[in-house]
């Protein structure tokens, strides 16, 4: 008796399951492999800078270098498909290989950190003083000292001094690490400028002060008060000897005029007769310009004096005793008074 023998499925069936099953690898394959490129490439945390002509290409190879992502050109790919290819901007990016080639992407068609350099110009700093601040900031120091001596830059110093003394604002500055020197010191007397609005310059004309004789008396306040505390009493008692035409006898301002710091200064020696256009006690009125650079409390407090004492006469003397107080007086007895019983 004869075996019957099952017909196997044509050729072409044959062929056609064998091609399919070799795309479905190879699909396999290249998926896997695409996964594998745009998966984290382990690397450890790192900064990338953008700088101005940067090249998405020159980027991408720097990150793969970097172990950022495995590839550079799935990192190009990506973007591209993203429609985010040309997003690059200048700063820094803040980037780890724990991220995939997509997060890596997005992240870099997002905002740019901006690099700054955090400055500090204290108060009642001298010009002569701001250049050696911003060199240990990594700044060059001699190139902005030349734009500090440019008083074109100022509209209140153009024509009148030789210099910014007076008119570069104190304060924390974020500037970039590039930053050009002229432009820092005009981003300082802008910052100034700030102070002064149409009402505080009011206030200003109203106490016969013009912008820059405000200027000059709040340079004085911020030399001689203790704190901010005491500028109001200071301001007043300055505004009260403008006033009655009395010299102003302000040590600082003859330190400024005989270029020392207030601590060298030696009365024996004449300091205190010799004349400068900036001495307070050889001439009356005024110095010749600002003897440093005011902040907001010493501007403020020219505007807000306390110009009278609480017995209601006007302040005309003040005295910082050992003791860390502020005596004011109207009279000079009294003054010389006090100058006994607690200096």
């Amino acid at each position: 008796m004869s075996r019957l023998r099952g017909r196997g499925a044509p050729v072409w069936v044959r062929v056609l399951l064998i091609l399919l099953v070799l795309l479905l690898l190879a699909a396999l394959g290249a998926f896997l492999y695409v996964r594998n490129l745009t998966a984290p490439a382990g690397g450890a945390p790192y900064t990338l800078e953008v700088k101005p002509g940067d090249t998405l290409g020159a980027v991408a190879r720097e990150l793969q270098d970097k172990g950022i992502v495995k590839s550079a050109d799935a990192l190009r790919f990506v973007m591209r498909q993203n429609g985010t290819a040309g997003s690059l901007k200048e700063g820094l990016y803040d980037l780890n290989g724990s991220l995939s080639v997509q997060a890596v992407a997005d992240k870099l068609a997002g905002p740019a950190r901006i690099p700054v350099v955090n400055v500090n110009v204290p108060e009642g700093k001298r010009i002569q003083d701001i250049p050696a601040i911003f060199e240990k900031a990594g700044f060059d120091g001699a190139a902005i000292l030349t734009f500090l001596k440019d008083p074109s830059l100022s509209k209140y110093a153009a024509g009148k001094q030789k210099n910014l003394e007076g008119f570069v604002f104190p304060a924390t500055y974020e500037f970039r690490p590039k930053e050009t020197p002229r432009k820092i010191v005009e981003t300082m007397v802008s910052r100034m400028n700030d102070e002064f609005t149409p009402e505080r310059v009011a206030r200003a004309k109203a106490l016969d002060l013009s912008v820059r004789d405000w200027v000059i008396l709040a340079s004085m306040v911020q030399a001689e008060a203790a704190n901010d505390l005491e500028m109001p009493i200071v301001a007043g008692v300055f505004l009260n000897r403008l006033k009655d035409g009395i010299a102003l006898g302000s040590d600082p301002t003859v330190a400024y005029g005989l270029g020392k710091d207030l601590p060298e200064l030696d009365r024996s020696a004449g300091d205190f007769t010799t004349d400068t256009p900036y001495s307070t006690y050889t001439r009356m009125g005024l110095p010749a310009g600002p003897i440093n650079n005011p902040g907001e409390a010493a501007l403020q407090s020219v505007l807000n004096a306390n110009r009278k004492l609480a017995d209601g006469r006007d302040a005309l003397y003040f005295l910082h005793a050992a003791n860390g107080k502020i005596y004011v007086n109207h009279t000079y007895a009294e003054h010389l008074r006090d100058n006994e019983q607690y200096r």
